[in-house]
């Protein structure tokens, strides 16, 4: 692939590693302290599987019996005897009884010498039978069935425990119930099954900017898209969202929002506030209702601001205010968090790799999660990548033109056409 020269743009609000970077703390250790603040709920409700699906199973399911639960056909066809196929063929058998799925095998007789039954996928094999052939592969004359080809013993049955035996481990506590759980769950009975109680997250955010989508809009002010980025963040069948709009920038009221609703929930989460400026009092007002903040200042590019903290016994994490920004320390650092209260197993982020088509230089000293667009493959089949805007954190409109990130080191200053990036899909 041709090799672009790199362009020499950068941006300029973007951090050299040689000024301001000391302070900052990398991604890892963000996560790292974050995840230390949150505790799993444990507590748990039983409910009905239809109210199960996307909650977070709270122990783990064991099969109470062998699945399948007996030796039944993989096919429509024949049961057959093995060794009534010996010798040379053609084989002539005769259709002595038929077993459908859900029939009682013990009341369908005995497959004899000579003998087949017709059988349907999913029957029990019937007693004297240790074979199924295929109804394709049989020529059938009235009563007679002829065989031109011998088939191995066992041929198209499902043995009993082959799926899973009994009292294997089926799921584990911690895991979140999709549609493969819940048939896993169904498969052996349980109408009822134990999940952790919803985590209760309250949402608001700052900005006396801030209006809602249908008012008519004063000069100075926008629309705020972050609450309804979040909202839908949020609105996870195993979170319990306490949705309390937008606050003006108002110390006092701040700080009442804060300590009316830390009592009541597991996390609170805000967007904006959080950085430095004059009008910015997230940070001072959780201290001053009591709160902590432990990670702040994080070497990451959207994303510096973010803080995370605890007030009462719930962890708090305040967004920047940015809405790419808000929507990427969400996906990276919040949503774990809100993960692990729930109590669900945490998993490592799926590693993918994507090459870069043009080349660029930037300035080092963070963490860049850069929004690209999927614009190819390369001859080794890896996607390959255009890079959009370098200056990104406020364009929701970029955010949506994009497939997902490309992560660049932070101690990189050159990114090369035909590099390969980390790539995290949106």
């Amino acid at each position: 692939m041709k090799r672009t020269k790199a362009k020499t743009a950068v941006d300029p609000c973007s951090v050299d590693e040689r000024i301001g970077t000391r302070e900052l703390i990398s991604l890892a250790v963000a996560v790292e302290k974050s995840l230390a603040l949150a505790g799993p709920v444990n507590i748990s409700e039983v409910v009905g599987l239809e109210d199960a699906i996307g909650r977070v199973l709270a122990e783990d399911l064991v099969a109470p019996f062998p699945l399948p639960p007996f030796d039944n056909s993989a096919m429509d066809g024949y049961a057959l005897r093995a060794k009534d196929l010996s010798g040379i063929g053609p084989w002539r058998l005769r259709v002595t009884g038929r077993v459908a799925a859900g029939d009682n095998v013990q009341e369908s007789g005995q497959v004899g010498p000579g003998e087949v039954f017709r059988i349907f996928t999913g029957a029990a094999l019937p007693k004297g039978a240790d074979t199924v052939i295929m109804q394709e592969h049989v020529r059938l004359n009235d009563k007679i069935i002829e065989i031109d080809s011998p088939v191995d013993m066992g041929n198209c049955i499902r043995r009993q425990g082959e799926d899973a035996a009994q009292g294997s481990l089926l799921l584990r506590a911690g895991t979140l119930i999709g549609a493969r759980e819940i048939g896993a769950i169904a498969s052996v009975g349980r109408a009822r099954i134990p999940v952790f109680r919803k985590v209760r997250i309250a949402l608001f955010c700052t900005g006396s900017e801030l209006r809602q989508p249908g008012e008519d809009l004063a000069p100075g002010q926008i629309y705020n898209s972050n609450r309804f980025i979040m909202i839908a963040a949020l609105r996870q069948p195993w979170i319990d969202l306490i949705d309390l709009g937008a606050i003006n920038d108002d110390p006092v009221q701040l700080r009442n929002a804060l300590t009316d609703i830390a009592s009541d929930v597991d996390m609170i989460v805000t967007t904006g506030g959080v950085s430095v400026g004059e009008e910015d009092h997230m940070v001072s007002q959780l201290q001053e209702a009591g709160g902590r903040i432990e990670v702040m200042k994080i070497a990451m590019k959207p994303g510096k601001p973010l803080s995370v903290g605890t007030l009462n016994r719930a962890v708090f994490v305040g967004l920047p205010g940015n809405p790419v920004a808000a929507f990427t320390t969400w996906k990276l650092i919040g949503h774990r968090i809100a993960e692990k209260l729930a109590g669900k197993a945490l998993a490592d982020r799926p590693v993918m790799h994507v090459e870069v088509l043009e080349g660029f230089s930037r300035r080092p000293g963070r963490q860049e999660f850069r929004p690209v667009k999927i614009a190819g493959v390369s001859l080794d089949g890896r996607p390959q990548v255009e890079m959009l805007d370098q200056s990104f954190s406020a364009k929701i409109s970029l955010i949506c033109r994009s497939d997902g990130f490309a992560i660049i080191p932070a101690n990189m200053d050159q990114v090369n056409a035909g590099d390969r990036l980390e790539f995290v899909r949106l």
